[in-house]
């Protein structure tokens, strides 16, 4: 029953404190190869339950005990392999394309017989054998549901149904769903065949092109031009114009992802919507007009615009909310209820200090009459300067990849911007002089172009002056010229000769072009990325190239610009930009006039980076209550509707520092990165906040990243790492046991101790039930042991760790 409770104590975390907003990333090649054992892993345990279901159903229709001591080993056996095939089925989830409905029931229906199986292993060690019986039979139950959709994942849904009469396929020319064109069954018109063959194209360009484009052929096949289609590759034509179940493009795309035959090969498989759309396509004769095609892409507008503000209607005179009623409107929503003061204190808090309120100042704000009291609270917090910077350090850090020690810092290849970056968030200085100082830079700001000098030899994209274009095209205009860095973008029309052609300006010298690290002889010409922002003369030296290249950065007519830092914001406000992904501005928000209005004015009222954060956190939309949504992906969708502020958990900074105000400070001051910051600073600080001291074990698995590329977001979604890092963290434990040692000492009445630690951790007192049960578990004279426990269950509370 020992190994039962560890397993579960180990596993159960990861999903009691997740949140279900998550972000994918990349996996390590190792984790991949865990994952890819979980087929192999899984069969061990689905048989061994199926041993001890079998067994069991002798023991109770012959009414024999000896099968007891075999079940209690099967089922240990089994408990333990299942943790083992449930971890590598989540690597596997997270490392490969899988996704929708399927895989969730897969999931969950595998997670529950895991811990129905170690709930049955726990009963039968027990002596109790009828529950355990009842526990193994719905455990049975249960690995078969989850092994009819993990079948389903790797053979198709239709794996069983398909061999049953009447599920033949026939080819038809019925529309895809949510598709529209002007004929059906008919031949198309011409405005609809241009529509459906831009959609095809689109389809090939960001599943296909990868593999089968100018820059790589595989196959000896190409998708990126009519000859090439329908020429077909080395085992012929890919098409059957007319007939799409005999075409060999419909039999890859729709084969099981688990088939060495599938394609794509990489990356994400193909969705019903565009398989459907592709089989229609080849059914109306795969029709490819001559002439030129508008971008596959969508690109959005340079300049800047500022919309007509929607009439007041009620209480609605914010111009967001004004926006934002007319936004309700149209997708038929009405306005929540605004949260209360005590949700909004503590969101504020975080969102412009990172701290949480003190007791005290709850209470005084609760108390407080004024109708603009938060409207005041915001400013107030805005003026506490150290306690602002400190705070959103983190989130510029992030953006400019600014750290204190790590990769390059050891071989004087990487220089650090803290205390550049430290006076200007403290100065409020406004963001087009920032942005001025970052791309001219000077020597205490040089250390954002100047890129990271890696040891030995590199790729041609990670060149220090690639790493420059693509650092200033990411952060300031919402640009991955990653790809283009390479060879030509497979998602956007950016070409090679464009990053090199931006590269050139950071440049000492004129760069040769490299595709795929293979030097073609061509030089690159040296131009902005928005020729309509002006032209940089490529005769003068680099630093007055610089300068010319911040001048037309910042100017007005840059709208991109100013577009890109406002959805950065927002999304950092409300856990999800206007646009989404923050880096992809050429995608379609979804609120053009909100987008638009907001950097209109950002721009035209001096760039003021916290007259911008007034504006949106003095709004109604602000303060509506959080949402949460049932999938991730959710918040990628093209139909995204925004309902309220996404429900998000504590970043790393804002969790140890909301454990130091409320318990004990985790860091001690020393550790402060104080020859990196501006004199005054250590002399008004009670505590070391986290944003200040180098990266450890603690803050990278509470999400902290490295730093060494551009970080735009980070993921709320909790992990293990984070949970074996809460449960056997050093950091973490050291800090809660010091603060459960001021307690003894204090030698508090129970009652006080529960008072105080609601007050300070959740700013609010305990509710009846609550101080039963924790009196109940502390007792009249708690140990130290004792206090720990109950600290380190109200660091997990939900309640605390989450911004609601």
């Amino acid at each position: 029953m020992k190994v039962v409770s560890l397993l579960l104590f180990l596993f159960l975390p990861f999903y009691l404190l997740a949140d279900p907003v998550a972000e994918s990333s990349s996996t390590a090649w190792y984790w991949v190869l865990i994952g890819r054992l979980h087929p192999l892993l899984v069969h061990f345990p689905i048989g061994l339950i199926a041993i001890a279901f079998l067994l069991d159903l002798l023991r109770v229709v012959r009414k024999k005990t000896e099968f007891i001591p075999a079940i209690r080993i099967i089922l240990a056996v089994a408990a333990i392999s299942s943790v083992l095939a449930v971890i590598a089925g989540l690597l596997l989830a997270s490392a490969e394309s899988y996704g929708g409905e399927v895989l969730d029931i897969h999931q969950w229906t595998g997670i529950s017989t895991l811990l129905l199986c170690l709930l049955a292993a726990g009963l039968f060690y027990n002596g109790k054998q009828r529950m355990g019986s009842v526990l193994l039979a719905v455990t049975f139950f249960s690995m078969a549901v989850a092994g009819h959709f993990g079948a389903s994942l790797t053979h198709g849904e239709d794996y069983l149904t398909s061999v049953l009469p009447g599920k033949e396929d026939e080819p038809g020319v019925e529309a895809p769903a949510g598709i529209n064109f002007a004929s059906f069954n008919g031949p198309l018109d011409e405005a609809s065949t241009a529509e459906l063959n831009f959609q095809v194209r689109s389809i090939l360009a960001h599943h296909c092109y990868s593999c089968h484009g100018a820059a790589k052929v595989k196959g000896e096949l190409r998708l990126d031009k009519k000859e090439f289609v329908f020429q077909g590759g080395e085992n012929g034509p890919v098409i059957q114009p007319g007939n799409a179940s005999a075409s060999e493009m419909i039999r890859r795309i729709k084969l099981p992802r688990s088939h060495k035959d599938a394609m794509p090969g990489k990356g994400k498989a193909l969705s019903a919507e565009e398989i459907n759309l592709l089989e229609f396509w080849i059914n109306k004769g795969a029709p490819w007009p001559d002439g030129p095609l508008k971008s596959l892409y969508r690109v959005a507008s340079l300049e800047p615009r500022l919309p007509e503000l929607p009439p007041v209607e009620g209480t609605y005179k914010h111009p967001v909310d004004r926006l934002l009623n007319a936004y309700f409107k149209q997708t038929k929503q009405k306005w929540p209820t605004r949260i209360d003061d005590r949700l909004f204190m503590k969101r504020v808090y975080l969102d412009l200090v990172g701290l949480l309120p003190t007791p005290d100042s709850v209470d005084a704000f609760l108390a407080d009459t004024h109708p603009d009291k938060r409207e005041r609270l915001i400013t107030s917090l805005l003026d506490r300067k150290h306690d602002y910077t400190q705070h959103w350090l983190s989130f510029w850090n992030d953006l400019l990849r600014n750290d204190y020690t790590g990769t390059g810092y050891i071989t004087g290849g990487r220089f650090d911007i803290t205390k550049w970056l430290y006076q200007s968030l403290y100065e409020n200085k406004s963001y087009d002089q920032m942005v001025k100082e970052l791309v001219n830079p000077g020597p205490a700001s040089q250390g954002f172009i100047r890129g990271i000098q890696w040891r030995g030899t590199i790729n041609s994209s990670q060149s220090t002056e690639m790493q420059a274009a693509q650092n200033v095209a990411q952060v300031f205009l919402g640009l991955n010229l990653k790809c283009a860095s390479c060879h030509d973008s497979f998602i956007s029309d950016w070409k090679l000769e464009d990053a090199y052609g931006f590269a050139n300006l950071f440049s000492d010298t004129i760069l040769q072009i490299a595709r795929c690290d293979v030097p073609t002889g061509k030089w690159a010409d040296t131009r902005m990325l928005y020729p309509q922002l002006g032209e940089i003369d490529k005769t003068l030296p680099k630093q007055k190239r610089l300068e010319q290249l911040a001048d037309k950065l910042v100017q007005p007519k840059d709208g991109r610009l100013y577009r890109t830092l406002v959805n950065r914001i927002w999304a950092q406000l409300f856990g999800r930009g206007l646009v989404e992904p923050v880096d992809v501005m050429d995608n379609e928000p979804w609120n053009q006039d909100l987008l638009d209005w907001l950097a209109y004015d950002f721009a035209n009222s001096g760039a003021d980076l916290k007259k911008l954060l007034f504006t949106i956190m003095s709004s109604e939309a602000y303060q509506l209550p959080s949402v949460s949504v049932k999938e991730p992906e959710m918040l990628l969708a093209k139909d995204f509707k925004f309902g309220g502020m996404i429900r998000k958990r504590m970043t790393a900074e804002q969790f140890a520092d909301a454990v130091a105000t409320a318990f004990e400070p985790l860091y001690p001051d020393s550790v402060i990165v104080a020859n990196l910051l501006p004199d005054s600073v250590s002399t008004i600080m009670s505590f070391a906040r986290a944003a200040l001291v180098k990266n450890d074990p603690f803050l990278t698995a509470l999400g902290r990243p490295a730093r060494e590329t551009v970080t735009t977001s980070r993921s709320s979604q909790a992990n293990l790492i984070q949970a074996l890092e809460l449960t056997n963290g050093s950091v973490f434990h050291e800090g809660i046991k010091r603060a459960a040692a001021n307690w003894v000492r204090r030698n508090a009445a129970t009652s006080v101790l529960i008072d105080e630690v609601y007050k300070s951790a959740l700013g609010r007192k305990p509710m009846a039930d609550e101080m039963k049960l924790a009196t109940k578990a502390l007792g009249n004279k708690p140990d130290q042991d004792a206090i720990m426990d109950f600290l380190w269950i109200m660091a997990m509370h939900p309640e605390f760790q989450l911004i609601y």
